[in-house]
């Protein structure tokens, strides 16, 4: 990601890209154990069209690690702790793919006037790890690959996304707030229980947010690096959504 630095916040070093100008402030979340780079294709696009700022959670990239929870709760607490010390005002727009979307899900919910639009970008949803979704459920292969391939940090993400689930669940939806839901048409692999149970919820994202706009694109899971244009339509629709919306505040 280009202009990509780090900067001390809470003691903690973190690593951040800011760019663009004008408002609503776009905000970026990663998916698991995936950094900044993930959205290096939407980038250009989205700083020509306002301020953005995509950052490493704790443990990813340059970002240091903390000994805190890795839950959605403090998850929030830290991005909008970056966010202050950036100086960087609400409403926002939130952008978040897979457990990043989770995560945006829970800092739109839990703070509903700071947040302008949502965009869930192929979103892990609330009750991704019940079910067939739960890892003790997962095929013997993919746990060995996850835990060869994955850090610490993400497996503390995956252990506390039940929590994180829970967390979002047990708050309302914004019914006034404008949500796009991107969902993976080739996302789900081989016939499988898992991908039947993934699938399922893929297509429920959307039913969380009565009024959405959901968007099935012709992509796998990984969205932003696949069809970044996609994300970029819903950002820009998002962006503008948001403008409207002020307007009318201001004329009133």
């Amino acid at each position: 990601m280009p202009g990509a630095t780090t900067g001390t916040v809470a003691g903690r070093s973190v690593e951040f890209a800011l760019e663009g100008e004008g408002t609503p402030v776009v905000v970026f979340e990663n998916g698991l154990g995936a950094t900044l780079d993930w959205w290096a294709k939407v980038w250009p696009d989205t700083v020509a069209e306002s301020r953005a700022l995509a950052y490493n959670r704790a443990g990813h990239g340059r970002s240091d690690a903390s000994m805190l929870p890795r839950d959605g709760a403090q998850v929030v607490e830290e991005l909008r702790a970056l966010l202050r010390a950036r100086d960087l005002p609400p409403p926002y727009v939130l952008v978040g793919h897979s457990l990043g979307g989770l995560y945006m899900q829970l800092f739109a919910r839990q703070y509903p006037a700071d947040v302008a639009a949502l965009v869930l970008v192929d979103s892990t949803h609330s009750d991704q790890v019940k079910g067939a979704g739960n890892p003790d459920h997962w095929p013997t292969w993919l746990k060995v690959v996850f835990r060869a391939t994955t850090s610490d940090t993400a497996k503390q993400e995956l252990a506390a996304l039940d929590d994180t689930g829970a967390q979002v669940s047990s708050l309302p939806v914004d019914p006034a707030m404008p949500v796009w839901v991107l969902s993976a048409l080739r996302a789900a692999g081989a016939p499988s229980a898992l991908a039947t149970d993934a699938e399922r919820k893929r297509a429920d994202v959307a039913r969380l947010y009565p009024g959405s706009a959901q968007v099935w694109v012709d992509s796998g899971h990984g969205i932003p690096l696949e069809k970044p244009e996609a994300v970029v339509g819903a950002i820009r629709e998002a962006v503008r959504a948001a403008r409207d919306a002020r307007a009318v505040q201001r004329a009133e």
